[in-house]
């Protein structure tokens, strides 16, 4: 299981990667966009570059989960545009890295040596501040990026401030769905989803 997952992770590593380059080549013709679609280098080999850099080591399991999510938001989503393809598919992806962001929250919380089983809601507070902070974070971002780079990418002129308020909605939302499967597994004594992904770190 361990290899297969690892040989998917090598897969989607190098087809985005080269799907990207091919991108800036034949199509980008602006320094934003160029940054953007190049940056997926940096960003689907994340969780191999802070191995080592913080010498901790992540379970085949919880980089295929981070791998799956950047290729569909970063080289599905904004390489090859499907944000523009399908009016949902931005607001899929915010939920899902608000689920995402609250379990690596669960993780910082148990590497830290900060979880504690009956600190219940200072983990569920934790998770959701974690979430709402990235979540911001990331809009700042897009804000700033449209700023020096030009384009739209928090769809102001389309939306208003709708798109940038429902993004991070969506994203609490996630982290809320986390929350409560992890207070019932907390409660009951069970290891779900969230436990077992918080064993994902060797």
């Amino acid at each position: 299981m361990k290899k297969t997952l690892s040989i998917l992770n090598l897969i989607m590593i190098i087809s985005a990667v080269i799907g990207s380059i091919y991108v800036v080549i034949t199509r980008d013709d602006q320094l934003g966009l160029i940054l953007k679609d190049s940056s997926i280098i940096l960003t689907i080999t994340a969780p191999y570059w802070i191995e080592k850099l913080c010498s901790k080591k992540f379970s085949p399991v919880v980089k295929f989960v981070f791998i799956v999510f950047v290729f569909c938001a970063h080289f599905l989503g904004a390489t090859l545009e499907l944000y523009n393809h399908f009016s949902y598919y931005d607001k899929i992806t915010h939920t899902i890295s608000g689920i995402l962001t609250a379990l690596f929250a669960l993780l910082l919380l148990k590497q830290w040596g900060f979880y504690r089983k009956q600190n219940i809601w200072f983990s569920i507070l934790f998770m959701i501040a974690i979430t709402l902070l990235v979540a911001v974070g990331w809009e700042m971002f897009e804000y700033v990026a449209n700023i020096f780079f030009g384009g739209d990418a928090q769809r102001v002129a389309e939306t208003g401030v709708n798109d940038t308020m429902q993004d991070m909605i969506v994203a609490f939302l996630g982290s809320l769905f986390v929350s409560i499967l992890y207070y019932i597994e907390e409660k009951k004594n069970k290891t779900g989803i969230v436990k077992s992904f918080m064993n994902g770190m060797n």
